[in-house]
């Protein structure tokens, strides 16, 4: 414990320590040269540290798992692309792969569907904070809580037993004839169920968000279309929409990069048992429960390869100004 306690102090204290004392001897250093010279080397200087920290802590990582990702289990033996030609072909695998594709197309397109809906709806109600706030609450929630909670809602009782899951407990009340479901063990069921509870806890995001570039639109190009004859269809669609875009858009990506590495969900409801595991979840098993290095770094890769591409999308369109 004292140990924690010393290096925890040493950490808090010296890193600033050794800052200051950095940008003092590149202070003392660059005062020989004249003005113009100084503030023309300074940035570069002042940039060192975080530059080592970036190659320290980002880019080795991934250089290295990109190295054990061409190796054996247990890095002894170059495989080539052994890793990678396994993910690909095996049946387990394939599924692991499939699932991620399902999120990716499924809880993105639902979450700013519903966000839209939401940001349009709460705009024209009379205690519009309030509603935000209820929606918006489960964003304040961490991801192994929420999988918690709902691993509760959708518990399962047979059916003539009292149902103990809020889920099957209100549709039993609400639904005449309802028959209880095993939400969490029925293959056909428990991939959708844990998409829903992403959904429920990223809408909030997606409906504020979007409310915000709502509000951005000129009301008086809205009243020049009614007065025109439009519909609040049309004036939606017509309008209202494609003025939104830009914003739908960067939504839309920052959704699509935070589920290609779902994780806690998955492990904490079902640890992806009975057709629902994911990469992110598949990677943390081969690492940790088989002590598979070199698959678990060539998962870690794919997933990184994948994120790239839309992360350069998200960062080409903030360049821009947030333009479509």
């Amino acid at each position: 414990m004292w140990e924690r306690l010393v290096w925890g102090l040493v950490a808090v204290a010296g890193v600033p320590l050794v800052l200051s004392g950095y940008v003092f001897a590149v202070e003392r250093a660059l005062s020989p040269f004249a003005a113009r010279r100084r503030n023309a080397l300074r940035p570069w200087l002042w940039l060192v540290p975080g530059v080592v920290l970036l190659a320290g802590f980002l880019i080795y990582p991934v250089v290295h798992t990109l190295v054990l990702s061409l190796f054996n289990a247990t890095s002894t033996r170059f495989a080539g692309l052994g890793n990678y030609v396994h993910i690909f072909t095996e049946r387990s695998m394939l599924t692991v792969l499939r699932n991620n594709l399902l999120w990716l197309l499924i809880f993105p397109t639902v979450t700013v569907v519903l966000g839209l809906v939401l940001a349009v709806l709460t705009d024209r109600v009379r205690y519009q904070w309030a509603v935000k706030a209820a929606i918006f609450v489960p964003m304040a929630i961490s991801l192994v809580a929420a999988g918690v909670i709902w691993k509760f809602m959708y518990q399962y009782q047979p059916p003539g037993q009292p149902q103990t899951g809020t889920v099957n407990s209100f549709l039993s009340t609400l639904v005449p004839g309802f028959q209880p479901r095993a939400w969490l063990f029925d293959r056909a069921l428990n991939n959708p169920a844990l998409i829903f509870v992403l959904v429920w806890m990223w809408v909030g995001f997606a409906m504020v968000i979007l409310y915000a570039a709502l509000k951005g639109i000129d009301e008086a190009l809205l009243e020049a279309a009614r007065l025109e004859g439009a519909t609040e269809f049309q004036i939606f669609f017509k309008i209202t929409l494609p003025l939104m875009m830009p914003t739908v858009t960067v939504v839309t990506t920052t959704l699509v990069i935070n589920v290609l590495k779902v994780f806690d969900v998955v492990y904490v409801m079902t640890n992806g048992s009975l057709g629902t595991d994911v990469i992110a979840n598949r990677m943390y098993k081969e690492m940790f429960n088989y002590n598979d290095f070199g698959r678990a770094s060539a998962f870690a890769t794919l997933l990184l390869l994948a994120i790239i591409p839309v992360m350069f999308m998200n960062i080409k369109r903030f360049g821009r100004g947030g333009r479509a």
